[in-house]
């Protein structure tokens, strides 16, 4: 057994119901999440088309015109097929499944291209002087909800000084810059935009609920080099999602097939309510999958928080603990009501904030498969919470297989309080701006095993009770105390045993392989209270050993530089391979691992069950007594071998079967 492996297959045959926790196909260390494709034998389907209308009965001869109207007849069990076209719709969901075989799907129909997007075309745009255009457009057309006049605000959000505006203007696809002002529109020789809605008063901190003339307009001006916004080629984001639950728990929804993209979606911070372009919003088991989600304001995915009355309230430590207490008294947080997501074989990118977001909500999901880049690669704000992936709360949660790259900060993947029982396995990481993985103030156990981790900023620490095993690390490790006080589970479970600080120590770095300016002796001083175990580890020039280096390998004489191209098919590494850096420890488990020492807590698989790092980055079984350091068993030399989209070899770099 292993850590949390999904079959290969899946990415090919989206159909299958569940899938697989270890290598060998071998359904063990997670349940089995069903993926329903069809309806339940009793289910009905209803297609949606272009030409179809809403007044229409939903069948394959007469369609429905919208996703809405589709999604006011589904029922538990019952599937919403969309054929090809663009969807100018928030798709708000009345209802959910049941369970997993009765759940509710929504999914591109066979072979459609589907679009859903906040953004609409107008051809209303007059000249002002040489690029510069202006458009008016009624604030009755917005429905409420005026992206233009809503400030991007929430807890640890910082603007560097200025406003920006959750709406966003885009031309050919692409979003451009918001303006600093109205002059600097025309000034600047590049695109760009402003906004000013009549009447607009605006909201103040916390909440920033502006107020507005309802009957005026939104005038929005913009520069477009060369190019006449009336020919179509510029998009107004309208609407701030493109799918959302009518309310919290509505379980048991699969989202499937489609392009999503260019939404007005605010901060998401982790003391409030938390939306995205799909928000699954304080709900159970969705299934989010084979989709591309792009060009959201803030955040693509949001597996997060309910709002309440303190949304933009608990901008602090303290108020993290009081979200923490309140989800857990009257929110319902626990795995029988909350998280259980998959979220796999999507393509996620250009979204402001972060690809995937979360806060308590996002406990026992999948994450699998993904490709996320581009988040938060603006630079046009700070603050904390940015990320390709950035959970609070990921307890028993498995990231795995996913592509993470050119993330403008903070991390690939940033996991922020009470990680536990959480696996980040298999993933590779490039072109991060500060790390590839953060571990703020957690206590595991937190296994990292087989990735390929290869920004100038490796693995940022304020963490104990991890584990690295079998990873490729490149870039600079960081790591120090912290003296805030974060809780610790029940083994499995939402239930708090106590709080702690973070200590220096409680690390156990075993078989993996260190190049450039990793350096593991920042462990070295650790308490006896939290002790570091660092054994057979590979140091390749530029690495620094821990000096409690047991049974280590001293390659300095090697400049590892792994050599990852991008080609028309994928992307391609090219590692150096030393025979004589096998392995002389075992492999990695429960069984050789220490506890994670703050809460006492063995590393298993998140339903409990024995772990094993007994296969590679590509699922390739190890040699059970001797394996090889690093994330590939039989890959390496001087030929690169393709690395995303992931595939099995049938042959090793000497052409023996794997």
């Amino acid at each position: 057994m292993n850590e949390f492996h999904p079959d290969s297959a899946i990415r090919r045959d989206v159909s299958r119901r569940a899938f697989l926790a270890v290598s060998a196909g071998t359904a063990a260390g997670v349940a089995p999440v069903a993926t329903s494709s069809a309806a339940a034998a009793t289910g009905t389907t209803y297609y949606v088309s272009k030409g179809g209308s809403d007044k229409a009965a939903g069948t394959g001869s007469a369609p429905l015109l919208t996703i809405n109207a589709a999604a006011q007849k589904a029922q538990p069990g019952d599937v919403v097929l969309v054929r090809s076209g663009i969807y100018r719709e928030e798709v708000i969901l009345p209802r959910g499944g049941t369970s997993d075989d009765m759940r509710i799907t929504y999914a591109a129909d066979a072979g459609a291209s589907v679009t859903v997007t906040g953004s609409d075309v107008f051809k209303s745009w007059t000249r002002v002087s040489g690029d510069v255009y202006q458009l008016k457009i009624k604030n009755s057309h917005f429905n409420g909800f005026n992206p233009y006049a809503w400030q991007v605000h929430g807890d640890w959000f910082d603007g560097n000084g200025r406003i920006h505006r959750v709406g966003m203007v885009y031309l050919d696809g692409a979003w451009l810059p918001e303006a600093t002002s109205l002059d600097a529109v025309s000034s600047n020789p590049n695109a760009s935009w402003w906004s000013d809605v009549d009447g607009l008063v605006e909201g103040t901190a916390p909440k920033y609920k502006p107020s507005y003339d309802e009957s005026g307009y939104t005038t929005l001006t913009a520069k477009f080099p060369g190019v006449d916004p009336n020919k179509g080629t510029v998009e107004v984001g309208i609407r701030g999602t493109a799918f959302k639950p009518a309310k919290t728990n509505l379980n048991h929804i699969t989202i499937r097939g489609f392009t999503l993209r260019n939404a007005a979606t605010n901060w998401c911070a982790p003391t409030m309510g938390q939306w995205g372009l799909v928000s699954a919003y304080w709900c159970k088991g969705w299934v989010i999958e084979d989709n591309e989600i792009a060009y959201s304001r803030c955040c693509g995915i949001a597996l997060g928080k309910y709002s309440d009355e303190y949304d933009g309230l608990r901008g602090t430590t303290e108020g993290y603990y009081l979200t923490i207490s309140d989800a857990q008294e009257s929110g319902g947080w626990s795995f029988a009501n909350i998280g259980g997501h998959v979220v796999r074989n999507n393509t996620i990118h250009h979204c402001g904030q972060t690809g995937i977001v979360g806060s308590l909500g996002g406990i026992g999901s999948r994450i699998t498969g993904n490709e996320i880049y581009h988040s938060n690669s603006q630079g046009i704000w700070g603050g904390a919470e940015m990320a390709g992936i950035k959970l609070h709360g990921a307890i028993d949660v498995v990231m795995a297989e996913n592509h993470i790259y050119d993330t403008g900060g903070y991390a690939g993947i940033w996991l922020d309080w009470m990680a536990q029982g959480t696996q980040v396995v298999r993933n590779l990481f490039h072109h991060n701006a500060d790390s590839d993985i953060f571990a703020e103030v957690d206590h595991g156990p937190l296994l990292i095993a087989n990735n390929v981790m290869l920004s100038a900023g490796g693995f940022n620490c304020l963490s104990d009770g991890v584990a690295g095993a079998h990873n490729l690390l490149t870039g600079v490790v960081f790591a120090k105390t912290d003296e805030r006080q974060t809780p610790y589970m029940e083994p499995h479970s939402t239930t708090t045993v106590a709080n702690a600080d973070i200590p220096l120590g409680g690390q156990q770095w075993i078989n993996n392989i260190l190049g450039a300016s990793t350096d593991l002796s920042v462990w070295d001083s650790a308490s006896a209270s939290c002790p570091i175990t660092m054994k057979a580890n590979v140091y390749t020039k530029g690495a620094t050993p821990s000096e409690k280096e047991q049974g280590g390998v001293d390659a300095a004489s090697v400049a590892y530089m792994p050599a990852l191209t991008k080609k028309s098919d994928g992307w391609y590494l090219a590692v150096p391979r030393v025979a004589s850096w096998r392995s002389t420890q075992a492999l990695v488990s429960t069984a050789t691992l220490a506890k994670a020492p703050t809460p006492d807590q063995t590393f298993t698989n998140p339903d409990g069950s024995h772990m094993s790092v007994s296969s590679d980055f590509f699922g390739v079984q190890r040699a059970n007594s001797v394996p090889f350091p690093g994330p590939f068993e039989s890959a390496g030399g001087t030929e690169a071998f393709k690395v995303w989209p992931r595939v099995v070899p049938s042959t090793d770099a000497w052409g023996r079967p794997s």
